[in-house]
C-alpha cells in the first residue's frame, strides 16, 4: 500500500483483476451494515467487485443483506424508464436485484432535470451513504464530472462530451442513440462519503491514475479530489499502476 505524500489516499495495487475485487470487496463491506447506504457507480472496473460481493453473499460469507439502500452516481436524461442502458437498470442488473438493495436515482425523464438534479443531491447527502463505489474514465473524469468541473460541484444536469458518448455509444444500437446531456453526483456531493473506493483496471487508466494520485488537486483532473478524502482507496491493478512511481 502505497499514500502520496500530502495526502491520505491509500494505494493499494494487486496482480490481476480477480485480486482487485477481492480487496475491493473487502473494502466495500467492510463498512457496511444492514441499514447502511452504498454509491454504485456503473462500469467495467467495478463489476467484479460487485460480483463478488453477491457470490459471498450467496455463500453465506457475510451478513446478508449487505445494505438496503443503494444510490446511483449518474443517470442519463431521456431514456424511457425500464430501457436496459438507463443505469438504475443497469446496477439492478449487475447487484442490486441480488442483494435485495432498494435502488435510488435521479428521474431521468423528470419535467425539471434542474430541479430533479437539486431534489436527487439533497437525497444523496441526507442518505449519509457508507461508501462510494467509483471508477475513473481516461481523462480522470468521475461521474460525468469531466475535467474542468468544479471541485465543490453539486449534483447537477451535466452536457455529456462527444468522448464520453463516443465511449459509451458500444452499449446503443446507434452512436445517436446516446444521450446528450445526464444528472450526476457533483465532486462535492460524492465527497460526503464516509469512504471512497475507486476501482481501476487495465494499462489505458494508468495516466489517470498517476494524475489523480500523484498530481496536483485540480479540476484538470476531477479524480484528484480524492487526494482530500480522509477514508479513500484506489484499488488497480498493476497494468493500471503502471505510471505511479
Amino acid at each position: 500500500m502505497t499514500t502520496p505524500p500530502g495526502s491520505t489516499v491509500r494505494h493499494l495495487v494487486r496482480d490481476d483483476a480477480g485480486q482487485v475485487a477481492d480487496t475491493a470487496a473487502d473494502l466495500i463491506l467492510d463498512v457496511l451494515e444492514t441499514d447502511s447506504a452504498v454509491g454504485l457507480a456503473t462500469g467495467s472496473s467495478p463489476l467484479g467487485a460487485y460480483q463478488e460481493i453477491v457470490r459471498r453473499v450467496r455463500l453465506g460469507a457475510t451478513a446478508s443483506p449487505v445494505a438496503r439502500r443503494g444510490f446511483l452516481l449518474d443517470e442519463y436524461l431521456g431514456l424511457p424508464a425500464g430501457d436496459p442502458n438507463t443505469y438504475a437498470s443497469v446496477i439492478r442488473r449487475e447487484v442490486a436485484d441480488a442483494l435485495g438493495l432498494d435502488v435510488r436515482g435521479p428521474d431521468g425523464q423528470a419535467a425539471d432535470p434542474e430541479q430533479e438534479a437539486e431534489r436527487y443531491g439533497r437525497e444523496v447527502v441526507a442518505a449519509s451513504v457508507a461508501v462510494q463505489v467509483l471508477g475513473i474514465g481516461r481523462n480522470g473524469h468521475l461521474g460525468f464530472n469531466e475535467p474542468g468541473s468544479s471541485l465543490d460541484s453539486q449534483t447537477r444536469v451535466v452536457r455529456l462530451t462527444e468522448s464520453t458518448r463516443r465511449d459509451n455509444a458500444r452499449f446503443f444500437d446507434s452512436p445517436a442513440d446516446v444521450p446528450t446531456h445526464a444528472i450526476t453526483q457533483g465532486l462535492a456531493t460524492l465527497m460526503q462519503a464516509r469512504r471512497l473506493v475507486l476501482i481501476v483496471l487495465g494499462e489505458r487508466k494508468a495516466e489517470a491514475v498517476h494524475a489523480a494520485l500523484h498530481g496536483p488537486v485540480d479540476p484538470a483532473c476531477p479524480a484528484s479530489v480524492l487526494q482530500r478524502h480522509p477514508d479513500a482507496y484506489v484499488v488497480t491493478d498493476r497494468e493500471a499502476a503502471a505510471a505511479v512511481r
